[in-house]
């Protein structure tokens, strides 16, 4: 059943990407069945909670069959849509595979999110339903979920997935479905609605289907070199793109690999999984990749099994990247992506330089890129332009916005993305910052992102924030707000950094107005520091 409110690739490109091989005549709900064919026994996903279960790929496809038609079973269709709100479980694996094998849209919510984000969600997309567990993080989501079903009159069902389900249904209370065979998706239809992680307005949601996602999830497998030997640990929250399908836990699943799930990504949970489960590949944002490499100066896990981190979410600075192996004692790949599609990968056999110091290239041969000026023109070779990309997993608008799709998309379907880069000859990118990231003082324009990356050279400074303060004089004020390196004996003052910038040979105007020193840096729900709540706290 076509899900109303989403953009369909036109006729041409259809034809295009089929005949290419990059589309096929798959669901991700039937490839789980092939999956389980083909590695039946094999553990297919660990919870890595303590004493959690652990599933073959048979037990995972026999479970989502049987809670799929204890969701047919609840009165749940074709084209419904239900947001999904779990953490890193096995709980979520299940429900994800079981709405979409009931022809249900799972609308994808991060553990973080709250009241605000979810009754968007809900509302946006008529949810029908709202699954979470009881708790996670010592937050009670069925008093959450009280307050959203008070307000939301296309919410008819509440399924707790795991815990005390209390007023609600739990996953393992499901009626009886019947034998009768369960719907049958298009290929070319919406799988799952995926959460915008833009930094202006609410969330928009992003329709990928089954075809498109499953490329994605495939493609990406290659890239990365995955196999059926490869552990995969799941440490972000997995129902973002990056951990589900880049390759994460679907890329795994296609080449028969173990996805074990991680329930924090701080290095002293992912270290100690690391050792157990002999984890071969992970993926991280790189606030957390710092953590990483900081703490495993002193940290005694085994972790000899670990042949590739990624790290992706926000730009990778170089100092962090060559830090990485040493510490490690593992290959680091970047990845610049987004959940509207195209995706970037550092190559395994790239030279330490570009590894170090690009995003990577596009995952895809017809991936189109285009770097343009304001005015929309291509800019000269090499010279920093907003990025503009359409190709075989990228969007053509999102779900139900169709006044924001009208400038987001271009006439005939590239994605104005809002990120600054410049493309090297060799087609790898290097993230110069974003449209809006840019700094007005006084008439010159200041990039965060350049002033973050030269400010991460600095031997006393850790993590790093720059963005602009609002002010009657000059109109924006450059702020940087940091914390320090365990190596800082204390916190540098203003005039020394502005000195030490000089000494770089930076322009006197990225010098920061305001040197604000946090212990600590606040997190979007995905792992991005999140500027929005550092302004608002200044």
């Amino acid at each position: 059943m076509k899900l109303d409110g989403t953009n369909p690739w036109p006729d041409d490109l259809v034809r295009k990407y089929r005949e290419a091989g990059y589309w096929r005549d798959e669901t991700l709900d039937g490839l789980l069945h092939d999956w389980a064919a083909r590695s039946g026994s094999e553990i297919a996903v660990v919870d890595g909670r303590p004493d959690g279960p652990r599933l073959s790929y048979a037990e995972l496809d026999q479970r989502v069959d049987r809670v799929a038609r204890g969701l047919r079973a609840l009165g749940i269709a074709p084209a419904d849509r239900v947001v999904v709100h779990l953490p890193n479980t096995v709980e979520f694996v299940v429900v994800f595979f079981a709405l979409m094998r009931c022809g249900a849209v799972p609308v994808l919510a991060l553990p973080a999110h709250r009241h605000v984000e979810i009754e968007h969600f809900v509302g946006l997309a008529d949810a029908v339903g709202y699954v979470i567990p009881e708790r996670h993080d010592g937050f009670d989501y069925r008093e959450l979920a009280t307050g959203i079903a008070e307000g939301a009159p296309s919410l008819r069902h509440v399924i707790v997935a795991s815990g005390d389900p209390g007023p609600f249904v739990g996953l393992d209370d499901l009626p009886s479905g019947t034998p009768e065979p369960l719907p049958e998706s298009d290929p070319a239809e919406v799988a799952v609605l995926l959460i915008s992680g833009g930094t202006t307005g609410k969330p928009k949601l992003i329709p990928r289907t089954h075809r498109d996602y499953a490329y994605n999830a495939r493609a990406s497998a290659e890239i990365c070199g995955l196999t059926a030997r490869d552990v995969y640990l799941a440490c972000l929250p997995i129902a973002h793109n990056f951990p589900l399908a880049c390759p994460g836990m679907l890329g795994a699943f296609g080449v028969g690999a173990r996805v074990v799930l991680a329930p924090a990504p701080s290095p002293d949970v992912g270290f100690a999984l690391v050792e157990r489960e002999r984890v071969t590949v992970t993926a991280l944002v790189p606030p957390m990749a710092r953590m990483w490499v900081e703490v495993a100066e002193w940290d005694t896990h085994d972790r000899s099994s670990l042949r590739l981190l990624q790290v992706g979410g926000a730009k990778l600075d170089a100092a962090l990247a060559r830090r990485i192996t040493p510490a490690l004692g593992c290959g680091v790949q970047q990845v610049f992506g987004m959940a509207e599609g195209l995706l970037n990968y550092t190559r395994l056999d790239d030279s330490s330089e570009l590894i170090e110091s690009t995003q990577g290239r596009p995952l895809c041969p017809d991936d189109e890129v285009l770097v343009v000026d304001r005015s929309g023109s291509p800019v000269e070779p090499g010279s920093s332009g907003e990025l503009w990309t359409r190709g075989p997993y990228t969007l053509r608008g999102y779900y139900r916005a169709s006044s924001y799709n009208a400038h987001a998309f271009t006439a005939d379907g590239f994605y104005c993305s809002g990120d600054l880069v410049r493309q090297l000859p060799s087609g790898h990118l290097v993230v110069t910052g974003r449209v809006k990231d840019v700094i007005n003082r006084g008439g010159e324009n200041v990039s965060a992102a350049t002033l973050e990356e030269h400010l991460l050279e600095h031997p006393s400074l850790a993590q790093v924030a720059v963005f602009g303060v609002p002010d009657e004089a000059v109109g924006e004020l450059v702020c940087a707000v940091v914390t320090l390196s365990p190596e800082a004996a204390r916190a540098p003052k203003l005039r020394e950094i502005r000195a030490w910038l000089a000494g770089r040979g930076l322009a006197r105007f990225f010098n920061p107005d305001r040197l604000v020193v946090r212990e600590s840096l606040p997190l979007t729900a995905v792992g991005k520091i999140d500027k929005r709540q550092l302004a608002g706290s200044l």
